[in-house]
């Protein structure tokens, strides 16, 4: 009786209409769309990849979507309606079986189709990881291009959301950033993740589209709703600056935005934020170019400090800007155990941490 009265309590909290952001670690900064004039609606994450789905459903007639409750419209509601519009042998539920999933996805990529495959969190994409690494990212090179799946997009939403504790938490992108074939993206809103997913969908390399889940309703903005297209493989400088440069993405990069505001009113400070948006291939030109303008560099992540991303940013900026550093890159990260549940406030890398590695490596 008590566990089920507390159970009912935490989701009449989760339910209520506290304000949403009393629980979150970040500040969210919203993007401006700057690619000339049209007709533009607000839109949250999660309408935005709904559009974006929606259009290429619409425009591409071979194009199927699918995944564990996607027909019902996902657990995130990102397939909300689709199935309506565009048909239950187009927007589909499988079974929940993420190597199925993968496997079927390949197939239908090789095909000629167009799949967009949603696993429904990154925590249980491991069970299709030899479905991506050893099918999907190999199949042009080992049959010597006579075939490919490259009309292939994984939507995989993942990180900390407040409450999901070890299995609803994890960012696995390191783990893909490994495997040559791939095209792995991570956006920080709306207008990011529309653009980002019409690129991946259109890519004639297989791709994972990484989206953080504590900004499907977190994250607001004015978002084009014709069609467009953000460029795979391209960093974004988001505020130049010339003292410190701050490298994330996703969530992170509305960490960083704020540590750079204080970091210019406490310390007088000027960082330079980056975006690094994808993941692979990723930016080594604007990031070294910034690199060696700031003289020093903070990376930040929610995944584990060993062998996380950061890792690989760290070592290439240490071996090509090395006689422009002032200081030893730094990396603020998740800690290197299970992601917790009561104790993910001392887990993240939040603006406190942030801050305080902007202190530290301008005192080098």
């Amino acid at each position: 009786m008590k566990v089920s009265t507390l159970a009912r309590g935490l989701l009449g909290a989760i339910k209520s209409s506290a304000p949403a952001l009393t629980r979150s670690h970040f500040t969210y900064y919203p993007t401006k769309f700057s690619k000339g004039s049209g007709e533009v609606q607000k839109m949250n994450m999660f309408q935005a990849i709904n559009n974006a789905m929606d259009l290429a459903l619409e425009q591409d007639k071979s194009a199927l979507l699918f995944g564990e409750d996607v027909g019902f419209g996902g657990v995130f509601r990102c397939s909300m309606n689709l199935r309506d519009k565009h048909g239950n042998d187009r927007v589909f539920n499988t079974p929940l079986c993420e190597q199925g999933i993968a496997g079927f996805a390949i197939g239908v990529a090789n095909t000629g189709a167009t799949a967009i495959a949603e696993i429904q969190f990154a925590d249980y994409i491991f069970p299709s990881f030899d479905q991506i690494v050893n099918e999907a990212a190999k199949y042009r090179y080992r049959s010597g291009g006579l075939f490919d799946c490259g009309s292939l997009t994984f939507r995989v939403p993942c990180g900390a959301v407040g409450h999901g504790a070890l299995y609803h938490s994890q960012s696995p992108e390191a783990y893909f950033a490994h495997t040559p074939g791939l095209r792995v993206v991570i956006p920080r809103g709306p207008i990011k993740a529309k653009g980002l997913l019409l690129a991946c969908i259109r890519d004639p390399n297989p791709c994972i589209m990484f989206e953080p889940k504590t900004l499907y309703r977190a994250a607001v903005e004015e978002v084009p709703t014709a069609s467009y297209t953000e460029e795979l493989g391209k960093a974004e400088v988001l505020r130049e600056g010339k003292d410190v440069t701050l490298i994330g993405w996703g969530t992170q990069i509305h960490v960083l935005l704020e540590v750079a505001d204080l970091a210019k009113k406490q310390l007088n400070v000027d960082c330079e934020v980056i975006d690094l948006v994808s993941i692979l291939p990723w930016d080594t030109h604007t990031v070294c170019n910034s690199a060696s303008k700031t003289g020093r560099v903070v990376i930040a992540h929610e995944a584990p400090f060993t062998q996380g991303f950061g890792s690989e940013l760290a070592a290439y900026i240490q071996e090509k800007c090395f006689l422009r550093l002032e200081a030893p890159v730094k990396r603020v990260t998740g800690w290197d155990t299970p992601f917790p549940h009561v104790f993910e406030p001392f887990y993240l890398p939040d603006k406190h941490r942030c801050l305080s590695a902007v202190k530290e490596i301008v005192n080098y």
